[in-house]
């Protein structure tokens, strides 16, 4: 595949000239235009990585508009090109708002060679970057469309990489017989997972008995999982059916597992290990054929240290461990969730949602610490209360980011005492957020690191531009442009 090419889009023949220069002593191939409308000709027929606009075309025009209108039309044509801005003092305003809607950044005139030529090459690697994303997740989406099609994934909603793992190891591991350990936090959907071992295991039809292993105090442990005779203990009227002998030849999904009791633990163990239990006020021993899935949020390995569970029963149960993350890890998953659970709720209300631009940013940028099970209170929250068929983020209850106003200027260590000069030094990060928030402290090591390119800082964090802005905005991290002696 050829190199990508640098696209160049000013009215003035010296700066076209200039930067064809500048960029053919680095090594990039170079075109020019000096109208929006042969640069848009460009657009749909070069292989081009980056391009490189002024805000005006015409002697006179110093609003920004035409800049504006190219970038809006470059974008319509290819959403994903990186446009950086050139801009004058009189449209750097317009400049900023822009980059918030799209533009990778901006740079004022006159420019720093070295800067613009470093910010052009980052934002060609960022493009071929995202060539490459696009082929993996063209992969991707094609790998979930054959795993849906081969297995039953229970209704199951989702796009990201990591989700598609753990469901295809799922789907791997379902027609044997051995345990299964599904982690991760709560409201993630450990027992959507374990209802899609079940649907494709060699018991499926079979019972799926769901038993909240933390929920069951010792003295009736027993009688819970193994049954009892009447009479067995005060208040037994009649037989009481077991959890296991419920599940016979079917699956027995343990949730809550690290909260069961240390006694709970030890009589556990001896059914897994034998196979064999009897119910409470009984001596006839009866065989327990079950396939065993157990859930938890908890960090078992540091409970076996402390001495809260048992080793030997671990092992029992972590043959194969199916790791779900966090839903905050794995953004590209909330959306598709959102719609579906949207769409469940319109169609038992007989209407009609939708969410508008505001929510979508609004879902992807939220913490989610309750995960998927937060994600339905949302929605269900927001088809009760919004007015019509848009569901906004004031519907969904989300907080919008901090005023502007509420900020105030912030320095990385070692910044004081830098010189004047000319306002084209690279950006650096102020905030008014806790110097001690790890997200915060991540976002401004990106900054700095990427010389305060967003693109380039957006593509290390593995977000979107307009998510950095997002996160930047909600943690009132703003780009302060330092002068340069």
């Amino acid at each position: 595949m050829s190199a990508l090419k640098v696209l160049v889009v000013d009215d003035q023949p010296a700066v076209c000239a200039a930067l064809e220069l500048l960029f053919d002593v680095h090594g990039l191939e170079t075109l020019t235009a000096r109208t929006p409308e042969r640069a848009l000709e460009l657009v749909r027929s070069e292989d081009l990585g980056v391009v490189l606009q002024d805000m005006n075309f015409h002697r006179d025009a110093t609003s920004g508009e035409e800049g504006e209108a190219l970038l809006k039309a470059i974008k319509g044509l290819d959403p994903d090109l990186p446009v950086l801005l050139m801009t004058a003092f009189q449209s750097l305003e317009t400049a900023v708002r822009l980059v918030r809607e799209g533009a990778s950044d901006y740079i004022a005139k006159p420019w720093n060679d070295d800067k613009l030529v470093a910010t052009v090459k980052n934002l060609l690697r960022l493009r071929e970057l995202s060539r490459e994303n696009l082929r993996l997740r063209t992969q991707t989406n094609r790998a979930r469309y054959d795993l849906a099609q081969g297995h039953d994934l229970c209704g199951l909603v989702y796009a990201s990489a990591a989700m598609h793992e753990v469901v295809t190891l799922a789907a791997k591991v379902a027609p044997s017989e051995a345990a299964v350990l599904i982690t991760g936090p709560n409201g993630s959907g450990k027992e959507r997972l374990a209802q899609i071992v079940q649907a494709n295991s060699r018991r499926k039809g079979k019972p799926f008995v769901q038993v909240n292993a933390g929920g069951l105090p010792d003295e009736l442990l027993e009688a819970e999982l193994f049954g009892a005779e009447a009479g067995a203990y005060t208040g037994a009227k009649k037989l009481r059916i077991g959890r296991f002998e419920e599940a016979d030849g079917g699956t027995l999904f343990l949730d809550e597992i690290a909260n069961l009791s240390v006694m709970g633990q030890m009589k556990l163990l001896r059914v897994l290990q034998t196979g064999e239990y009897q119910r409470l006020g009984s001596n006839t021993t009866r065989k327990s054929d079950v396939r065993l899935i157990s859930a938890t949020n908890a960090d078992l390995p540091r409970a076996i240290a402390q001495g809260a569970f048992r080793e030997d029963l671990f092992f029992r149960l972590n043959v194969i461990e199916l790791k779900i993350v966090a839903l905050r890890d794995r953004p590209d998953d909330i959306l598709p969730i959102a719609d579906l659970l949207l769409s469940r709720h319109a169609e038992r209300n007989g209407s009609r949602y939708e969410l508008d631009a505001e929510a979508q940013r609004a879902l992807v940028d939220h913490d989610w610490s309750g995960n998927v099970r937060e994600l339905e209170n949302r929605i269900q929250r927001a088809t009760l209360v919004c007015q019509g068929v848009r569901v906004s983020a004031a519907d969904l209850g989300l907080s919008s980011a901090p005023s502007p106003s509420a900020r105030r200027p912030w320095q990385p260590p070692g910044d004081a005492g830098l010189p004047s000069g000319a306002a084209n030094a690279p950006p650096l990060p102020s905030s008014t957020a806790s110097a001690q928030d790890p997200e915060r402290m991540d976002i401004e090591r990106v900054l700095v690191e990427s010389g305060g390119v967003i693109a380039t800082a957006a593509a290390l964090l593995g977000i979107s531009r307009q998510a950095l802005y997002r996160r930047m905005d909600r943690l009132g991290i703003e780009l302060e442009r330092r002068p340069k002696g």
